[in-house]
């Protein structure tokens, strides 16, 4: 059997079997895992100065060497255990390389956090011999607890995520598979070697076998904090929508004053746009726009001292604002194909021409209602239509900026004629003007038709807005 890896990485906690499962791998003729390789405290092992001739000071400076002499060791499959918090130059190149097999161990985290607290309490991190076992219990912490729960399921998203997105899978193996021939045999498989173990390595012997409340001095106070943790994440908002891009051409730079805005769509970028230009004393057209990443990268570097701000709008008022826009309007820019299949296949009230006579106001709070059903369907994936840009959520909408361009300034439409004079004020001008108001929203304004029920309909459809940035009922700017 040739195995389809050249090397392999164990991708584990602290306490949660990797010593053993080391072990076993190491009884596996052909097959070679040495140890922590990466550990930033010392390399493979403990008082080890070099691994396979690379010494603790050249990993340092150079991890990579250290992964190419494990690929490379002759005669064997080579591997190493990694933890979160060592070296993380290793651990993207690892992931991403398809030849780099990833053996992904878990444990019960609160079996493995209480195990580590009682190794930090005797310091004993290893037991061959069960006469020399030192016993201990520990105080459990509820909040240190899930800082350390928090770690450890980031830490597997992101394996999880970068599987995914790069076609791979990995072995997932659990803390009491360790114990499971028929498993540890499936693994070498797995991995293409021929060998198989035939009896599970007992050199390393479990250290606190006993049950995890047994092995605390509170566990009444356990069993309570333990009930309020939300392990399954019930209180999460789900997240449907496509990851978007950072979106570099619609930024806007003043060409004197260093700042730079970095839109969310949401009918007030003109107003916004027109305050740069009156700070510049330029006409809008003289603005620094359109611009690709490069040129971005290039502004940025050449302006220190800059400011990135955007600029969010209430959840409700935005998705108004694109309802008028782009699917009752007919002008240019319309969106005239979603608003004919809105129209004739969803049944949204809205009339074929629109016109002063044909579209009363009730009309226009029933359409715009069956607009925002409609959005809570689209965000959910679960229309054909596209999640345009000027209705996908404003949360969802910076990240896809946030790492290209970290906004420095996060503000709402209502505080924008306060806080930019400020700004600017801080950048150098004396008496800047003050940004003007966004254009009213037509053939209705969103004060013409609010009520508590769009209110409750906008938070269905925009959850994480309402939840990250804190809006509240809408008010009038």
């Amino acid at each position: 059997m040739t195995s389809r890896f050249d090397y392999f990485i164990v991708l584990a906690a602290m306490r949660t079997g990797s010593n053993l499962l080391e072990f076993n791998l190491n009884a596996l003729e052909g097959v070679a895992c040495h140890g922590e390789a990466f550990n930033p405290h010392f390399i493979g092992r403990l008082k080890s100065e070099n691994l396979l001739g690379v010494t603790l000071e050249e990993r340092d400076s150079d991890p990579l060497k250290l992964v190419d002499a494990i690929k490379g060791a002759e005669g064997k499959l080579n591997g190493f255990r990694f933890f979160r918090g060592h070296d993380p130059r290793v651990l993207e190149p690892a992931l991403t390389d398809p030849r780099c097999a990833k053996i992904i161990l878990t444990r019960n985290p609160l079996d493995s956090y209480v195990s580590l607290q009682i190794a930090r309490e005797t310091k004993q991190w290893q037991l061959k011999n069960v006469k020399r076992r030192r016993e201990a219990q520990i105080e459990f912490d509820a909040q240190e607890f899930e800082k350390y729960l928090d770690q450890q399921q980031e830490f597997q998203l992101l394996l999880l995520n970068t599987l995914q997105t790069t076609g791979q899978t990995g072995f997932y193996i659990a803390y009491d598979d360790l114990n499971n021939l028929d498993v540890l045999n499936g693994l070498a498989k797995w991995l293409g070697v021929e060998a198989r173990l035939t009896a599970i390595d007992d050199t390393i012997k479990p250290q606190n076998p006993d049950p995890a409340l047994s092995k605390v001095t509170n566990p009444e106070e356990t069993e309570r904090a333990l009930a309020g943790i939300d392990s399954f994440n019930l209180h999460r908002t789900p997240n449907f929508e496509p990851r978007r891009g950072p979106a570099v051409g619609y930024y806007v730079a003043t060409p004197e004053t260093s700042l730079m805005y970095l839109p969310v769509r949401s009918g007030i970028e003109g107003s916004i746009v027109q305050w740069l230009a009156h700070l510049d004393k330029v006409r809008t057209d003289q603005l620094i726009t359109n611009q690709n990443r490069k040129q971005i990268r290039r502004w940025l570097q050449t302006h220190q001292g800059h400011r990135k701000f955007s600029v969010l709008r209430h959840p409700l008022a935005r998705a108004h604002w694109a309802f008028c826009s782009y699917i009752l309007s007919t002008e240019p820019g319309a969106y005239l194909k979603i608003r004919n299949m809105l129209r004739n296949r969803l049944k949204i009230p809205i009339p074929g021409q629109l016109r002063p006579d044909n579209y009363p106001v009730d009309q226009h709070y029933e359409a715009f209602s069956a607009f925002l059903i409609f959005l809570r369907q689209n965000l959910a994936g679960q229309t054909p239509v596209r999640v345009d840009g000027v209705w996908a959520s404003q949360s969802q909408i910076l990240d896809g900026i946030a790492p290209f361009a970290m906004p420095d300034l996060l503000l709402r439409e209502e505080e924008s004629a306060t806080v930019l004079p400020e700004l600017a004020q801080r950048m150098g001008h004396a008496t800047p003007p003050t940004p003007g108001h966004s254009t009213a929203d037509v053939p209705f304004t969103l004060e013409d038709i609010y009520d508590a029920k769009l209110e409750s309909l906008a938070t269905d459809v925009y959850q994480r807005d309402y939840m990250q940035f804190g809006f509240s009922d809408w008010k009038p700017c």
